[in-house]
């Protein structure tokens, strides 16, 4: 379990000390989506970010302190306490996010599920950036996509899209 409020604390104090915690937000924005799940959205830093520039944002996590965080700062927002596996929102999204290590937190073994979860949500595309250093692979992640009826179409090494020539971190675009 998590605290909400003292994992938000990581970010506003990277923020004020100048540092771009927007990245993530940065780099879906770039898609021109009009709506994103959120998904793994923790306190909502991406969410909200996305909504501060019009995109329907709905943030989906598993740990109610983070929701409640999320809840304090956007009441506006939707947030969805859901273990992502098991996640049925019933529509699709333009782009579906998957920021800040997701499929690493999951329990081993189970990814496979957790990217079927979240595959029921693209309309458009699925971004996932996680490290490749905590066993969890792109390959395994690749073939998980693909087992949800998703391809491969570009690979960063960063959310500033720095060419991908096989480190320790992968953010991922897979696509219908």
């Amino acid at each position: 379990m998590w605290n909400g409020a003292e994992y938000q604390r990581r970010f506003d104090s990277l923020a004020e000390s100048g540092v771009d915690v927007h990245g993530e937000a940065s780099f879906v924005r770039a898609f021109g989506p009009k709506t994103v799940l959120d998904a793994g959205c923790g306190t909502g830093r991406v969410a909200i970010e996305l909504a501060r520039h019009g995109v329907e944002a709905v943030g989906a996590d598993l740990d109610e302190s983070m929701l409640a965080h999320a809840r304090e700062l956007a009441p506006d927002i939707t947030w969805v306490r859901s273990d992502l596996a098991a996640l049925d929102l019933g529509r699709t999204f333009d782009v579906v996010v998957m920021a800040g290590n997701v499929p690493l937190f999951t329990a081993p073994g189970t990814q496979d599920a957790l990217v079927a979860g979240v595959a029921r949500h693209v309309g458009g595309v699925l971004v996932a950036g996680f490290g490749l250093n905590r066993g969890y692979t792109a390959e395994q992640y690749d073939e998980h996509c693909a087992a949800a009826g998703l391809k491969l179409v570009e690979r960063f090494a960063t959310w500033d899209r720095k060419p991908f020539e096989g480190g320790d971190y992968a953010v991922s675009i897979h696509t219908l």
